[in-house]
């Protein structure tokens, strides 16, 4: 297996990952959600940067050297949930979702063409049509009929959306530029989530009254999909660009879909499940392997294209006798 096959399957299986916080917040409905999105990556945050001190004590100095793209992550990383959950309860479910989630790949395209002057390919453009088509199906299917601001869910879905691809393309940049995959993850979701679990203690009185249940839902959070889907995600990032790696995690609201019908019981209707297999396709065009060219009239070997059969000492078509 090739290294960016490997890095699409590790972050597909982050997407798995991060497909179950919904069905497990169900379970701890003591809590709200935006004060589980903040303790649950603000702690996963800190397990990073406990994880990689080693790697943040080597690459102090190459990190320091890069400390605006490091900060910017950072910060991306405390927007992120707060905008996310906090769009889904003034806008719906399905609003914020659809918009968060399916602006986030396009986000990443911007960024990097603005930042790092990549071209878009073909194959991600179809690709990431799919995957918002089929999220969009997906996302109002489960929840038609809320309401909320439109307005407001919307600009807070594309500032989470923003600030998933700003903190992808960060940890990207600092390994383009030979820092680790440890100390990159380290620095950026440590350093965002100190500040997040410090607003959740600061603000989260009702942690202390939360039943075990309860607790029990944000060790879960915090140590899986949290910590160890950013694990996954980070070694996805190592192979591969943000802007892919950011449409590959369109699969999380499919794996969402499966575990809430499966585990709570939800319908779904046939536009739902149309809106799935679009999400599966699309991971398909994204990660299938390139086919060989055909060759075209202009490619095709010529007679003067031919390799030239071994020269003899004899052949009289040499215009000089081979010297031994």
């Amino acid at each position: 297996m090739n290294g960016s096959r490997a890095a699409a399957l590790a972050t597909v299986a982050a997407a798995v990952l991060w497909g179950t916080t919904g069905t497990a917040a169900a379970f701890a409905p003591a809590l709200g959600p935006l004060l589980i999105g903040a303790v649950a990556m603000g702690v996963g945050g800190i397990l990073q940067a406990v994880v990689n001190a080693g790697a943040l004590r080597r690459e102090r100095r190459a990190l320091h050297d890069r400390l605006s793209v490091t900060a910017l992550g950072a910060l991306c990383v405390v927007i992120y949930p707060l905008a996310f959950y906090t769009s889904m309860h003034v806008g719906g479910v399905a609003l914020g979702t659809v918009v968060s989630l399916a602006s986030a790949p396009l986000a990443s395209a911007v960024i990097e063409r603005v930042a790092d002057a990549r071209p878009i390919s073909r194959r991600w453009a179809a690709s990431c049509a799919l995957g918002v088509a089929g999220c969009a199906l997906l996302c109002v299917s489960r929840s038609a009929g809320t309401g909320g601001n439109v307005v407001a869910g919307v600009l807070l879905g594309l500032a989470a959306g923003a600030a998933y691809a700003g903190y992808s393309w960060a940890m990207r940049r600092l390994m383009a530029h030979d820092i680790s995959r440890g100390a990159a993850a380290g620095a950026v979701l440590g350093g965002g989530g100190v500040v997040l679990a410090a607003g959740a203690v600061a603000g989260g009185a009702s942690l202390a009254a939360a039943p075990p249940s309860s607790w029990a839902v944000l060790a879960y959070l915090a140590v899986v999909p949290m910590f160890g889907g950013y694990v996954l995600f980070s070694r996805g990032l190592a192979g591969i660009d943000a802007t892919t790696a950011t449409t590959l995690t369109l699969l999380e609201p499919a794996v969402a879909t499966v575990l809430a019908v499966g585990v709570l019981g939800e319908t779904l209707a046939a536009s739902g499940w149309t809106g799935m297999a679009l999400l599966l396709v699309a991971q398909v065009v994204l990660v299938s392997p390139r086919g060989r060219p055909r060759p075209t009239r202009h490619d095709r070997p010529t007679r003067n294209d031919r390799p030239l059969r071994p020269a003899t000492q004899n052949d009289s078509s040499l215009p000089y006798p081979i010297d031994h």
